[in-house]
């Protein structure tokens, strides 16, 4: 139902999500400190098949509908759109990953696994880069053409071009999108603070997150309960406001000050922004769309997050090997080469999130309260 039981749904939906990441990140260490990295993956095998049995028994039985026939396979699915979408998201993952390639360093921490010391923005000029990259751009175009068409004849479109017509909607997709790539380029690049520049194990480095994890826990439930009260606009620019203070203070770091100075405060303040944004954007979704059309709308959220978090890490993965490697000094594994690259980022950090807070000013300004109980 709508109104607040709704409103707090959805933010403990995000909550979950925290608390998940929480687990896993002290988890993590705990493992890479004691047994070794692989046993987390058994665990996380283990953990897939109870949430398999507890979803047969918890989640209620979907409605009855009209029996699936391979006619209506082939007609009510635009494969053709979910063909070029795939295949352009596909070539595009994959050259942002090549060119943010990551090498294990010989400690035996999560930086193994994340260490930014190859990615290089030359990889693009390689010629299967370049020609991947090529096909990618001209399916952006030809996706958005081809579902153009699609609702023209009234055929089934996969993402219609019709959903990007609502400012509010449009407004939220692009702040996830940047927002995401923010939060998740900040993990990233300040666990490799934490550990390649002052040298802290993996467990005392995941440590150091579990404060940012609580206010983010706290915050999607305090959302869902006062976010009918106050202007969705409102909600998101403070908040984006605040996030953007966590990358502004790493880039003004010194490596040698107290955790307690500046990096717990840029702990509690990183995922602020993408928090409420979360709750409030889940809300606008089921607001401004009919119900027929929220899952695809959630779902098109989503894929922006997740395509976000992906191109964030890339871009500022690309951005710190090549200034450390363009850096005056000699050793371009020491903590101080290795500083300057992540210092950038930090900075590209800080405008991506006023970036984000310009698109919810304007995008939302006439958004008003979302999550009100209607009758």
């Amino acid at each position: 139902p709508n109104g607040r039981t709704r409103n707090v749904g959805f933010s403990f939906l995000g909550a979950g999500q925290v608390l998940g990441f929480c687990i896993g990140l002290v988890l993590g260490g705990v493992l890479i400190e004691t047994v070794g990295w692989r046993v987390g993956y058994y665990i996380c095998g283990g953990v897939h098949v109870v949430a398999l049995a507890l979803a047969s028994w918890v989640l209620p039985e979907d409605r009855k509908r009209e029996a699936t026939s391979w006619q209506r396979l082939y007609y009510d699915i635009d494969w053709v759109g979910a063909m070029i979408a795939s295949s352009c998201l596909g070539l595009l993952s994959y050259v942002l990953a090549y060119v943010s390639l990551v090498r294990s360093c010989k400690k035996s921490s999560i930086a193994d696994v994340y260490r930014v010391v190859t990615g290089s923005s030359s990889s693009v000029k390689e010629p299967l880069n370049a020609t991947l990259l090529t096909v990618a751009a001209v399916l952006i175009p030809g996706f958005v053409l081809w579902v153009g068409r699609q609702e023209r004849l009234g055929k089934p479109a996969l993402i219609p071009n019709s959903l990007w017509k609502i400012p509010a909607f449009t407004a939220v997709c692009l702040m996830v999108l940047l927002s995401w790539g923010v939060m998740n380029s900040m993990e990233y690049f300040v666990s490799l603070f934490y550990q390649e520049v002052q040298e802290l194990s993996a467990l005392q480095a995941s440590l150091r997150f579990v404060p940012g994890l609580i206010v983010g826990f706290c915050l999607n439930v305090a959302t869902g309960l006062l976010v009918h009260k106050c202007p969705a606009n409102y909600l998101v620019i403070i908040s984006t406001i605040l996030c953007a203070g966590s990358p502004l203070l790493m880039a003004l770091i010194d490596p040698n000050w107290s955790y307690w100075y500046a990096a717990f405060w840029s702990m509690v303040l990183y995922p602020v922004s993408a928090d409420v944004l979360f709750t409030v954007s889940s809300l606008v979704i089921v607001d401004v769309f009919p119900a027929k059309t929220h899952a695809l709308a959630g779902a098109v959220f989503n894929t922006v997050a997740q395509f976000g978090t992906s191109l964030g890490i890339a871009i500022m993965a690309v951005v710190a090997s090549n200034v450390t490697r363009e850096s005056g000094n000699p050793d371009k594994e020491s903590p101080a080469a290795l500083m300057e690259g992540y210092r950038v980022t930090f900075w590209l950090g800080f405008g991506g999130m006023l970036l984000t807070g310009v698109v919810g000013i304007v995008g939302l300004r006439k958004a008003g309260k979302v999550g009100l109980k209607r009758e």
